[in-house]
């Protein structure tokens, strides 16, 4: 074996050595995110459906309130709106006892 082949079979081992190792590390970085995503529905942080169909609906009436909004060029709707900012308001301040 000549200094020629002996450097060509380097080469090739060398990269059957970095394809190997690419591979692996591929596999390990893919069996670790599914180990991820099962231990978050483990969690149960993932809503099932009868949550999501409440977000749903939720997301649905905001989005008509806005279409409202949007579409009524009346001062009726910016009326509706401040005495909604009033009454948040008024249940989030603080209650004074004793007064």
């Amino acid at each position: 074996m000549d200094f020629g082949e002996f450097m060509g079979l380097a080469v090739a081992m060398g990269s059957i050595v970095a394809i190997v190792g690419i591979l692996t590390r591929t596999y390990l970085r893919r069996l670790e995110h599914k180990e991820r995503i099962a231990a978050i529905r483990a969690q149960g942080t993932v809503p099932n459906s009868a949550d999501r169909s409440d977000l749903i609906e939720r997301l649905e009436h905001r989005i008509r309130v806005l279409e409202r909004i949007a579409t009524d060029k009346s001062e009726n709707v910016a009326a509706q709106i401040e005495a909604l900012r009033d009454e948040r308001a008024a249940l989030s301040a603080p209650v004074k006892e004793g007064v």
